[in-house]
């Protein structure tokens, strides 16, 4: 969009291009999402930009109506498979926080002036700052949900030192963090003490979403131990154990009120239990592309509704989502396995959580526990996910993985799609003669097919 476009996009409100850019007013120094409701600036006062880390790059507050930091990501990311997308992907899941710039460059296999070059010409801002605008989110989301004091907050959210958290958020948020916990009615308990409740969070997705069908999905798909869905249709819960890289986790996802299906932007409400409260940005990435609340239903429905054979499944089915997977490798292990499988492979080798929480008991078994595994097959999967032979991570290279993959005894083409689809969130996965027209939303075209099928209309 050049920028006449998008100043029409928010001088309509128009939420479909919440998180795909930004506005910012020069006149108030605050930015903004498109649908933000407060009258529209005039265009000569406005400034346009990739991301929120860009805006907050030039000096720009967050809007305190509009809650720019909390929009849904760009599409973009996911749909795209070059450089800039796969940094964004794990800058997403933290790696920043966690192994620094040179980590991040070192998985993308270039050096970090090409990384940092790469994303300041192309999302407005370098690497770091992607990483702080995330980390500002984090502790908010934390001082207004938690009892746990500022301090812990701040090396929770990934900042290096208190000075940094205070600064961050003073320039971000033109608040003190004890004035943005005094908004939402918190308080603070002494050190050590996080909330026993979990942190409730509210995960906003854009446009439509087929919130029914992903909830069969995970239903039908439900490992025990591991995950569960329950409650009356509707109403149901999504429960599950997660692996983290500080700690672990018990997090629930709520099936959306029908109100919210068909809103212009809505959200799936969801509780986070961490034993860690550093990982809770990852925490959040994962749910995140499970659930695929990033994709764009305008642009797929638009795509595949134009499609004779499509039309009537995605006038029936609008927003139907292409759910990812919270643990890549697990999804790996259970595309070669089957439900079942996976299951008994709980039951035998998954490590126990130390405080269970109901029926969920277990975490899903690592790749090195499986290595040694008397199935050829699932052994040396096992074997190139434990020794990074085969990467799945946010960032990986899905061409790469594939070819991989491929090499593997025991996974055959329709594994292969199964794990790019899923484990790799790729949104374009197809081979069937006649699919170009479908491009890039294969993946979510055969979801369409595979709801037909299940009804016996294919």
């Amino acid at each position: 969009m050049d920028a006449e476009a998008q100043y029409e996009a928010v001088s309509s409100r128009d939420a479909r291009f919440d998180g795909e850019f930004f506005f910012a007013v020069a006149t108030t120094g605050i930015y903004c999402r498109p649908s933000c409701p407060a009258i529209t600036p005039r265009r000569k006062n406005v400034r346009f930009f990739p991301t929120a880390a860009a805006a907050q790059g030039h000096g720009f507050r967050a809007c305190r109506r509009c809650r720019p930091d909390a929009v849904p990501g760009s599409a973009a990311w996911n749909a795209r498979a070059d450089v800039v997308a796969r940094a964004m992907r794990m800058i997403g899941d933290g790696v920043v926080d966690r192994e620094g710039v040179p980590g991040l460059a070192t998985r993308l296999g270039y050096s970090t002036r090409q990384v940092q070059r790469q994303l300041t010409a192309e999302v407005g801002a370098g690497p770091v700052a992607l990483a702080r605008a995330q980390r500002a989110h984090s502790a908010r989301v934390l001082l207004q949900t938690t009892t746990l004091p500022v301090t812990e907050i701040a090396f929770a959210a990934g900042f290096a030192s208190v000075r940094q958290f205070n600064d961050t958020v003073r320039q971000i948020y033109a608040r003190t963090p004890s004035a943005l916990r005094e908004e939402a009615g918190a308080r603070a308990t002494g050190p050590g003490v996080a909330t026993a409740a979990g942190v409730p969070l509210r995960l906003a997705y854009r446009g439509a979403y087929a919130v029914k069908e992903t909830f069969d999905l995970l239903a039908a798909e439900a490992v025990e131990h591991v995950e569960e869905v329950v409650g009356d249709l509707g109403r149901r819960t999504y429960r599950r154990t997660l692996r983290l890289p500080h700690g672990t986790a018990v997090v629930a996802v709520a099936e959306a009120a029908p109100a919210h299906t068909t809103a212009r932007q809505g959200w799936l409400d969801a509780r986070i239990h961490l034993t860690d409260p550093r990982d809770l940005t990852t925490a959040v990435q994962r749910l995140r592309r499970l659930f695929d609340l990033d994709a764009d239903p305008y642009a797929v429905d638009e795509r595949l509704g134009a499609d004779a054979r499509l039309a009537p499944l995605v006038a029936r089915t609008p927003g139907l989502r292409s759910p990812g997977a919270a643990d890549p490798d697990e999804c790996a292990v259970r595309a070669l396995t089957g439900t079942r499988g996976a299951a008994a492979l709980v039951e035998t080798y998954g490590k126990r959580l130390d405080v269970p929480d109901g029926t969920l008991t277990h975490l899903f078994p690592e790749p090195g526990t499986l290595a040694a595994h008397p199935d050829p097959h699932l052994a040396a999967l096992a074997t190139a996910l434990a020794d990074a032979t085969l990467r799945l991570d946010a960032g990986a290279d899905r061409d790469e993985a594939a070819r991989v993959l491929r090499t593997l005894p025991g996974i055959n083409e329709e594994t292969v799609a199964l794990i790019r689809t899923r484990a790799l969130g790729d949104p374009d996965v197809g081979a069937a003669p006649g699919e170009d027209a479908w491009r890039p939303w294969r993946s979510y075209a055969r979801r369409h097919l595979a709801l037909a099928v299940a009804a016996g209309e294919q």
